[in-house]
């Protein structure tokens, strides 16, 4: 995956403010906080990575909160605003790679068209334990990819994987891992 990505760090520009959400700026020219991801830069990521619609993400508001860590929201509100959570987590940006949130993957990888790996009911198993996979058989990009299981005759996405050469490592937090049957 080409994914490696910075926002430039500008000295000219305001420091963040870690304890507060502030509305991300639409396009990157908008930026006012040094090396603050803009709301274009992640749509654009989510459609190169993963090939989702960008108009998926129309109805909603990315915030960001603490040194890149960026969340959604189904609503507007006034910005700098101080509370605790708003929506959800997507992602994390202001490291290296950015990678998106296990939340996000289970909400919005049904929109992914592509850097989406489909596991077999063992493998989904002990990846959902947190367990990493030896996986020779992907093709595509190496990074953050959208791991799912055909469950019921569709995908279900269940979360996020770093793959590199040849292993699926599981990014499933520890306070989320399942303990599940065998899928078939």
């Amino acid at each position: 995956m080409t994914d490696e990505r910075r926002v430039p760090e500008d000295e000219s520009l305001e420091d963040n403010i870690g304890q507060q959400f502030d509305r991300l700026p639409a396009t990157p020219d908008d930026r006012t906080v040094s090396g603050r991801a803009s709301r274009k830069e992640i749509v654009d990521w989510w459609v190169e990575q993963y090939d989702v619609d960008p108009k998926i993400f129309d109805p909603f508001t990315f915030w960001e909160k603490g040194a890149g860590k960026i969340w959604i929201f189904g609503d507007d509100t006034s910005s700098p605003i101080e509370v605790e959570g708003l929506g959800m987590t997507v992602m994390r940006t202001r490291q290296r790679h950015w990678k998106p949130t296990m939340s996000a993957v289970q909400r919005f990888a049904q929109h992914a068209n592509k850097n989406v790996i489909e596991l077999s009911g063992e493998e989904a198993v002990r990846f959902a334990q947190g367990e990493n996979i030896q996986y020779e058989a992907w093709d595509g990009d190496w990074g953050y990819l959208i791991v799912a299981h055909e469950l019921a005759g569709s995908l279900a996405p269940i979360g996020v994987g770093l793959y590199l050469y040849g292993e699926l490592r599981s990014t499933v937090p520890k306070g989320r891992r399942e303990s599940l049957d065998t899928l078939e």
